[in-house]
């Protein structure tokens, strides 16, 4: 009667807390530059040695320019930040992917690519969406920087356990929609607080059918609903993905790992918390029209009146539409656009590309569009290239940038001004998310691509 998150959580626990939280082994962490440094303090102050240092891998993302990345950062905190992760890295003895090394990019997208992240790990990193390594068939949460400190120290960490949910789609998806899309449905239909408390797994047709990188996507996107984390349960897929990565065993080693893996299943009577079942059929592309990814549409839809919404939500929907330029009613479809970002550990693998590709192959980049497209991993970055996709994207008016987390939030160099309006593959659109007034529309890179070659928000399905 157990559930995959029971079998993997109850398989590395170490001791339970009377009355207490669980004390959970950590099979993998990561770290970068933004909420590593005072856990680094608080070990030197204590005069504290990693307790497994192979078992952590950090790298600068945040904070790194995605162009000249081979000279010295500009930006003085930034700069500050990235320096700082490398020194600790060298006196506590971690493996440190930088910046220009080929091994570098966005924590989320290189630990995947790289096979550090494997079905049935705890990994932990003070990053929400590190529930994105949860496609893999893992446990993966953020953490804070206290508990950072306390991995680095033990390998362990305090936790009360959550409670399971199950999402289950079914079905076939229409053309045009991406695993971008199954996100922000989920997420509107829920809401942002609605799995709270919760891990959730996800299943059914639609899970099964999607890629590695689609799965990456859906677990990516778990943390804006509340939960704290999301996974997919491992399958042929998941091996097929893994097989050959650099850090994935090998050989007998590889069989044995396998052999296990396939256990890792929900049993057929596994009790949930909560179970929640769609229809692929009901989910269509969409855009966000406010300020958090709940506050989504399909693109054909218009953007709902103030009597369709929850009495207690509607002080902060009015607040959304003032901030978004927008009003109760409108059509998105149409609606002029500044910005395009493709990228973020949400959309910057190669399928992501590969999509953009397909849509502005022939076409060229509208005059009034700034896009910045920013693989995830300089792997991505090769990947594209060896495939020609740079050359598509240069013939339609696009130049490739170095890898990062870019715009997905405002602390390097890519910032959107204020007032002007982004079509964004990145996970939030909070208020100043992408820079100070910054208005983003966040959509799958199909809907990215549609809008950075008519300057407008378009159904990409019309240009497939």
């Amino acid at each position: 009667m157990n559930t995959l998150f029971d079998k993997i959580w109850d398989r590395h626990v170490v001791q339970v807390v009377d009355d207490g939280p669980v004390q959970l082994y950590i099979d993998r962490m990561y770290c970068h530059e933004v909420t590593s440094p005072q856990a680094f303090d608080g070990m030197r102050a204590r005069k504290l040695k990693c307790f497994r240092p192979g078992q952590i891998f950090c790298m600068p993302d945040h904070n790194t320019p995605t162009h000249d990345q081979d000279k010295p950062i500009k930006d003085p905190v930034s700069k500050k930040q990235v320096d700082t992760l490398e020194r600790n890295c060298k006196e506590f003895s971690l493996s440190y992917f930088g910046m220009m090394s080929p091994d570098n990019g966005i924590i989320h997208v290189v630990g995947p690519e790289k096979g550090l992240s494997l079905p049935g790990m705890t990994i932990v990193c003070g990053d929400s969406h590190t529930s994105t390594h949860g496609a893999m068939g893992a446990v993966a949460f953020g953490i804070g920087t206290s508990e950072v400190e306390m991995v680095l120290a033990s390998q362990c960490i305090l936790q009360q356990k959550p409670k399971s949910m199950r999402i289950t789609i079914n079905g076939k998806l229409q053309k045009g929609v991406t695993p971008k899309d199954v996100a922000l449905y989920l997420i509107a239909q829920l809401s942002t607080s609605g799995a709270t408390g919760h891990f959730v797994e996800y299943a059914g047709d639609v899970v099964r059918d999607m890629s590695m990188e689609g799965r990456l996507t859906l677990c990516n996107l778990s943390i804006e609903m509340g939960a704290r984390g999301g996974f997919v349960a491992p399958d042929d897929t998941t091996f097929a993905y893994l097989k050959g990565k650099e850090y994935a065993p090998k050989g007998e080693e590889w069989e044995k790992a396998v052999a296990y893996w396939r256990t890792l299943k929900s049993d057929d009577d596994a009790v949930f918390d909560k179970e929640l079942v769609f229809d692929a059929a009901d989910i269509l592309p969409r855009v966000t029209y406010g300020t958090n990814p709940g506050m989504g549409i399909a693109i054909t839809e218009k953007i709902p009146t103030e009597e369709c919404i929850e009495p207690q939500a509607r002080a902060s929907f009015r607040k959304a539409l003032e901030y978004m330029g927008l009003k109760e009613g409108e059509q998105l479809m149409g609606h002029p656009v500044d910005y395009v970002f493709l990228g973020a550990c949400t959309n910057g693998r190669i399928e992501d590309f590969r999509a953009f590709a397909s849509v502005v192959k022939g076409r060229r980049k509208a005059d009034n569009i700034i896009a910045w497209l920013v693989p995830g991993s300089w792997a991505v970055d090769k990947q594209i290239r060896e495939e020609g996709l740079d050359k598509v994207l240069e013939e339609a008016g696009f130049e490739i940038r170095q890898p990062g987390c870019s715009a997905c939030l405002a602390m390097n160099d890519d910032k959107v001004p204020e007032g002007k309006y982004s079509v964004s593959t990145s996970n939030r659109n909070f208020e100043g998310r992408q820079g100070p007034g910054a208005r983003t529309i966040l959509a799958s890179p199909l809907v990215a691509a549609a809008a950075a070659v008519t300057g407008i928000i378009t159904d990409p399905r019309e240009m497939m």
